[in-house]
């Protein structure tokens, strides 16, 4: 089974393949950090390229809580190398005794 998170990534990965503003796409993980390489269509600019981007990131992330961390790495020929980092908000799981406002114990599992 698996977590919203992969879940969310196996879309994102999906729905850039099939964009028609990029030619070719693939996807790398250096030290366990992702990076996406890409390859536009003749005249897409950089800007245009991040909003596929965001774009793919938002319909992947629907109905589920992440965030995105996105940014750009270089350029390099043709390609354009971004770091995408689907996040998961961090949640409390156990009680610490400090009676904090968002404590474990006032949550419905």
């Amino acid at each position: 089974m698996l977590t919203d998170h992969e879940r969310a990534s196996l879309v994102f990965e999906e729905l850039l393949q099939k964009s028609d503003e990029i030619t070719h796409v693939f996807f790398k993980k250096v030290a366990g950090i992702p990076f996406v390489y890409l390859q536009p269509e003749e005249g897409t600019t950089q800007k245009d390229v991040e909003e596929i981007l965001k774009w793919c990131a938002s319909k992947a992330m629907k109905g589920k809580r992440l965030t995105l961390a996105m940014s750009y790495v270089r350029k390099n020929q043709a390609l354009y190398i971004y770091r995408v980092r689907f996040l998961v908000p961090q949640r409390k799981m156990f009680c610490c005794g400090n009676l904090c406002d968002d404590c474990i114990r006032f949550t419905d599992p």
